[in-house]
């Protein structure tokens, strides 16, 4: 029904507008919502999403700004207040692994991180202050480095407001948020404010009582060639989880779908950062900078398997981390020309330092301790520098050459001694691009790249088992991946951008440190490959579509008895927007996103059902001050999940070896939240 539903869609969007519209549907400012035109990127997969777009559109969570990336896929599947989990070209990201996110520069994935590597919670932010997301796909940019084999996003903040807003969101099961945001002009810039408190219970028999508050002051002056900013965030939120359960116990009417069997499970989080960055340009010269400060601290209190490992006291683990980071992203480009042809070359070092002290994992019994299972010290640091060279060799055609060398320096302290030491490791990795045209407002790209991502440093220098106190090998330090694609990007016909890419990546290893067990899971080399197709059409001033579909594959490089199927593995995705903006005193939205079925085991004779999901928005301005607004989520009341696994767990009066099934998450049941707004 949904594939019927899209290809419809498809074939209706090039006539959405009466013929009088597209008449005049080149004085329409495409990017008023996208800026993915022709000659503004490097990649058929590369953008980026604008402030006009992302305040229109309703979000479930703040995470999910990362569906604004065509192929993104954002869920839940333990408390609102964890980092999410991400899905993108195949990949089951976790909760960020080989995605790579920064805010104004400040990268947001945590490596070595007590839950999982590369681990990445928005909830810090204030959507309404996100002025832009840039996006990348594939490991083909010299400045993406550790993270980004799949892509990256790059969010930057409003450097000045045009008004001060105060807004109240009220809905179901208690969900509350109120919201100040506005900018004064200070000295020579303009001092950006914003705060918010926000409650949340959820539909969950065991209420998830998420409470956060957060706040951010900016200062910015310049414009956009000359520019300097300084910001302060903090963020504190605390919540019971939402666990995934498991399938059998709801299908024998033990477990209600919305219910948990370890209602002890919680978290709580905090996380303060000061950041700078500049940019100033001359005739020939462009210069970039940022630098950061972290300090973050993370408790969860998680129970997956319930009595498998301990049936006495079940099998609740306490995860907890505190962390300082600081680090720089320089970059210097200058602009010349080599025999009249129009030449920049760019010169980069970037620099990142993690202090973890604690970073433990603890068994439990309703949060109260049992055992300490592992607990280290970790002190990380990496060193880059990239050159990037760009040559308009013919009106039709440019390349873009980069090299990118990375260096990684891991010291773990272990209670284990075993597992303590220290572990040096770098990576080179060639980036190559060819742009053809335009022909016919049409280009053409061939990219190729060679990234990586860390593994957790604790995996680098382990050799027992913090539960079992096995040998074991250490992992690799910084796992190596290669990609490659083709694609096009037109504006042929007016008011469209469309855009097609053809994508493969190939990983040296699926190997990552389980945060969840204490331990390293070791697999085997992997092979992605896809296809996306992304439309953004405007067919009046007030009228906005988006129909973006991607289909994977992906499966292990090494054979196994086992199968060569990745679990989690996403295959097809498809999402389609409409945004109505200004129709008189009239604004709204309605946005549909499908992941389909997934292997989750190795030999794919267990799948996931596949999810579909819809929100809508009307919005009312009663005059310029005062506006209201209705969000809609799940808006057919769907009964799927979230997020689904396979793994074996032991309910009371089950086995010893407990039981294999699979673990879901349900999706929210339809809810509704009302928002007032007033502007000043």
């Amino acid at each position: 029904m949904i594939s019927k539903t899209i290809v419809a869609l498809a074939a209706v969007l090039p006539l959405a507008g009466h013929a009088e519209t597209i008449e005049n549907v080149d004085k329409v400012e495409v990017r008023g919502h996208y800026d993915n035109g022709v000659g503004t990127s490097g990649a058929a997969s590369q953008g980026a999403v604008t402030a006009e777009l992302i305040a229109n559109r309703p979000a479930l969570r703040p995470g999910e700004l990362l569906e604004f990336v065509p192929g993104v896929i954002v869920t839940q599947h333990s408390g609102d207040g964890k980092a999410n989990q991400y899905f993108l070209r195949g990949f089951n990201l976790d909760h960020g692994t080989d995605f790579a996110t920064f805010v104004d520069g400040m990268p947001i994935n945590m490596r070595t991180h007590a839950h999982g590597q590369g681990y990445t919670d928005l909830n810090f932010l204030i959507p309404e202050l996100v002025d832009r997301i840039n996006y990348k796909k594939g490991p083909y940019y010299a400045d993406e480095g550790d993270f980004a084999s799949a892509g990256a996003a790059r969010m930057t903040l409003a450097n000045k407001l045009a008004d001060t807003t105060a807004s109240v969101t009220l809905g179901e099961n208690r969900y509350l948020r109120s919201v100040l945001t506005g900018s004064t002009p200070l000295a020579a810039g303009n001092l950006v404010y914003g705060a918010e408190l926000g409650h949340n219970d959820g539909p969950w028999q065991v209420p998830e009582a998420f409470h956060k508050s957060l706040g951010v002051l900016r200062y910015a002056q310049g414009a956009s060639d000359d520019q300097f900013s300084v910001t302060g965030m903090f963020y504190k939120g605390a919540w019971r989880a939402s666990s995934q359960i498991p399938l059998r116990a709801v299908q024998a009417g033990e477990l209600d779908p919305f219910g948990t069997i370890d209602a002890s499970d919680a978290g709580r989080t905090s996380r303060y950062s000061l950041s700078a960055a500049m940019r100033k340009r001359s005739s020939d010269t462009l210069l970039q900078a940022n630098a950061y400060l972290v300090q973050s601290s993370l408790t969860l209190f998680n129970d997956f398997t319930y009595f498998l490992d301990d049936p006495v006291n079940g099998d609740q683990a306490r995860q907890t981390e505190k962390r300082r980071m600081g680090g720089f992203d320089v970059g210097q480009t200058w602009f010349s020309h080599w025999g009249g042809l129009d030449v920049s070359n760019k010169l980069g070092v970037q620099g990142r330092y993690d202090y973890l002290s604690p970073l433990s994992l603890t068994a439990t019994r309703n949060q109260q301790p049992l055992r300490s299972i592992s607990e280290s010290t970790v002190k990380e640091g990496s060193l880059a520098a990239y050159l990037e060279n760009t040559v308009q060799w013919q009106e039709w055609l440019r390349t873009i050459a980069g090299l990118r060398y990375d260096r990684y320096r891991f010291d773990v302290s272990s209670n284990i001694a075993e597992n303590s030491g220290k572990v040096s490791a770098g990576t080179t990795s060639p980036k190559i691009s060819v742009v053809l045209g335009p022909w016919a407002k049409t280009e053409f790209f061939v990219n190729y790249g060679e990234g990586f991502h860390s593994n957790d440093a604790r995996g680098t220098t382990v050799h027992l088992t913090p539960k079992e106190l096995e040998p074991i090998d250490p992992v690799t330090p910084l796992v190596k991946t290669r990609g490659a694609e083709i694609g096009a990007r037109t504006e042929f016909l007016p008011g469209l951008q469309s855009s097609l890419a053809v994508w493969k990546l190939r990983s040296q290893s699926e190997l990552v440190f389980s945060g969840d067990a204490g331990d390293t899971s070791a697999s085997r080399g992997s092979y992605r490959s896809g296809i996306e197709w992304n439309n953004h059409y405007i067919a009046s001033a007030w009228l906005l579509f988006d129909l973006d579909l991607a289909y994977s594959r992906g499966h292990y490089t090494e054979h196994d008895e086992a199968g060569d199927y990745i679990p989690g593995a996403i295959g097809k995705v498809a999402s389609f927007g409409a945004t109505v903006m200004d129709l008189g005193p009239w604004s709204g939205a309605f946005q549909m996103r499908f992941f389909g079925p997934r292997p989750l085991i190795e030999d794919n004779s267990v799948r996931s059902a596949s999810t579909a999901i819809a929100y809508a928005r009307v919005g009312y301005k009663f005059n310029r001050r005062w506006s209201m607004q209705l969000d809609a989520f799940n808006l057919f009341d769907r009964k799927v999940s979230d997020i689904d696994y396979y793994y074996a767990s032991r309910l009371p009066g089950e086995p010893a070896d407990g039981v294999d099934d699979i673990h879901y998450h349900p999706a929210e049941r339809r809810s509704f939240r009302v928002t007032l707004k007033a502007v000043f």
